[in-house]
This record gives C-alpha cells, structure tokens and sequence, in this order.
C-alpha cells in the first residue's frame, strides 16, 4: 500500500508543478515506462535512538553523567535491476565522511556493492561489502547491537573487494572473498606510530572464507570462518571465528568462540595500552560471547548478551596476559506494533576491564568498570 501511494506521488508531480510554472518540464522526470522499476527498490532508514545514564569507576578516577545519543541513523537503497543483478547501499550518517584514502569512500558508506547472480547456485560480489567473516555476533547490524565485544567492536567491517558465495547442498554455503585488508594507506593510518620492521606491502588485501550450515530442520546453526590479511608487509593477521545457533520456537541461542592472531596489531587494543608511539607485535585476543533471546509474547522480548575477552602480547615467547574484559547487556523490547518494526528497550551495559599483575605492576594500568542504563527506541524502518 505504502510503495503504490508513493509510486502515484511520483508519477503526479510533474504535472502539479507544470500548472505552477510554464517552463517546467514537459515530461516526468521518470518516465511511467519505466516506473515499474520501483517495485523492484526498497528504500530504508533505521535508527536508534536512546537516554543513557552512566558511570565509570577505576582507580582514583570516578565519573557519571546523562544525555540522549544517535547511536545508529543509517539510509538504505537496495533493489533488483535485472533478474540476475542487485545492488545494495547503504550510508550510516554518525561516521566519518572524509574519503579514505584507499578505497576513496567515507566511513559512512558502509556497503555498495552489486550481487551478480552467476546461477542459482553462484553470486558474485563486487564493492564496498562486509566482509564474510563468521559468529552470529557479527551476523546483526549495528542497529542492533548496543555494544560489541573488544574483536568486533575495533574490527574493520566494512571494505572493498569481489566476493562469491556457492550454495553447494540445500543446508550448506560456502563464501570467499579477497579484500582490501583497510581503507587507508599505512601513513594516513598509522602516522608517526611506526615499528622498526614495518613496510607498506604493495596491496594490504585479505583473503576470507566462510561455512553456512544448518542441521535438524534449521534447530541448529553455524557460521564459520577464517580469514588472513595483510595489513603490512610479511606480516599478516589470522582471524578464526566459530558461531553457532539453537532455535526453538520462542528461544534461541547463540554462542561464538573467536580468535585473532595478530602479527601487527590491528585491534589497537594493546598498542594503546603500552605506548602511542610504537605499535604491538605478536599480539593474540581470545573472546567468547553468547546471547539469549525469549519471546514472551508477541509484544515482549527478552534477550541477554554474555561477554569475555582477553588480550596477550608477545605470545611467540612471554605470552604475556595483560587484561581480560567482561560484559553483561540484558535487554527488554516492547513491540507496540504489528505490522511495523519499532522496538522500545529498557537496557542495562555492564564492562570490567580487569588488568593482569604484570600491567598493573609494569605499564601502569588498572582495572575499571562501566555501567550504563539505556532507555530507547530502535527502528528498522521500509520506506518504500
């Protein structure tokens, strides 16, 4: 209903605004030849928007405040061009829009690709993409995520490259795909922070593959992946994820194991935590996460996201553990609506950063906590 009234709109606005003004055109700007095209578009905007209260603990440091944030506005263009091509895009409005000096896109255009469909069985990627890596972590938007685990949350997601995917038995999809492993030249991304053995390779590119299964009529679930990139030159990064999925009927599981084997450190997470003038080698961060959700009705929906990460520096000889992280995000949504999506949510982020004896002692850290209360609204809205 929403899609035909909007298609109306378009075809009647010419001729208002020639009534208006004689030298307006003479003919619709799309012509009605071609007006059954947008049957094929859907246009999305999605939002989330929240009132946070805060607190942060650690040491002798303590701090808390309040105040309403944007924490995800992003539009959305997608649609069937030919039977056999599809294109998605979509620009995220809270992030960086200075083109990268890479792949000469802004932070904000997340995806931009076409789906090239080879046979029924093979497509083809071409674009700005997430990459395909694994865990059902990874597998929900931003829009739906309050906050990520340390991986994730410091992880480059969005990059351009040329991916297929092959369906190969009904319950089981294979992915690859060779991408920029960044979207910035070295310099512009690192700057000063330098390390004596590090070199601009002649492509920072990653290669990544990934398994889709389904077992016992779609109950359970898993998406796997691993992935290797290089960031400079020699030195690479090797990423493992393991997700799987248990649905039945109102409760679904989910739980992902991943692990990041880092030459160079990529996640910054260590390098920020020794020095802001060199960056940490041989770095490795192992993570679990797991997330609950219940239906309790066809308005309420309840959903509990467990969280662990920990970070070790130079693992090829001291293996030195420096922190682990935890987190706690229990969530209730309430669906006013039947026929559109927009969720209220009453959220509480729990994080403990706990240091090791060895940062404590050596690199002057110490552990801290952060808490947040989040009331919301979250809206995957279709336009059209």
């Amino acid at each position: 209903m929403i899609k035909s009234f909007l298609i109306s709109v378009l075809l009647l606005i010419p001729p208002v605004g020639y009534s208006q003004e004689q030298d307006s055109l003479a003919e619709p700007i799309i012509p009605a030849g071609k007006i059954e095209l947008l049957k094929n578009i859907n246009i999305t905007f999605d939002m989330r928007m929240d009132f946070q209260a805060y607190t942060f603990r650690g040491g002798d440091n303590y701090y808390n405040g309040i105040q309403f944030e944007n924490g995800f506005t992003a539009l959305g263009i997608s649609g069937k061009l030919h039977e056999k091509l599809n294109f998605k895009f979509r620009n995220r409005f809270n992030k960086n829009s200075e083109v990268q000096t890479l792949d000469q896109l802004g932070s904000d255009i997340e995806l931009a690709y076409v789906d090239v469909q080879i046979s029924p069985t093979l497509n083809v990627f071409l674009g700005k993409m997430h990459a395909f890596y694994g865990g059902y972590e990874y597998e929900f938007s931003g829009l739906e995520v309050l906050e990520y685990n340390d991986i994730y949350g410091n992880a480059l997601a969005f990059v351009t490259g040329a991916g297929i995917t092959y369906q190969a038995l009904e319950n089981h999809k294979f992915g690859l795909q060779v991408l920029n492993s960044r979207t910035m030249h070295y310099d512009d991304l690192y700057g000063d922070i330098v390390a004596e053995n590090i070199q601009e390779p002649d492509w920072p590119v990653a290669f990544v593959g990934n398994w889709r299964g389904s077992f016992f009529d779609g109950k359970l679930q898993t998406i796997y992946s691993l992935s290797h990139s290089y960031e400079v030159k020699k030195r690479g990064t090797t990423f493992l994820t393991l997700g799987h999925k248990y649905q039945n009927q109102d409760l679904s599981l989910m739980y992902d194991f991943h692990y990041s084997y880092e030459q160079v450190d990529t996640k910054g997470i260590v390098t920020n935590i020794f020095s802001d003038e060199q960056i940490a080698e041989d770095v490795m961060y192992i993570e679990n996460w797991l997330r609950a959700e219940y239906r309790f009705s066809p308005k309420f929906q309840g959903l509990l996201t467990l969280m662990t990460s920990s970070a070790f520096d130079d693992i090829m000889s001291s293996n030195t553990h420096i922190r682990t992280s935890y987190g706690m995000i229990p969530t209730i949504y309430y669906s006013p609506f039947k026929k559109i999506d927009v969720r209220f949510y009453l959220a509480y982020i729990g994080r403990y950063f706990d240091y090791s004896t060895y940062a404590i002692e050596n690199l002057g850290q110490s552990s801290y906590n952060k808490n947040e209360v989040r009331v919301g609204i979250m809206a995957p809205l279709l336009l059209l």
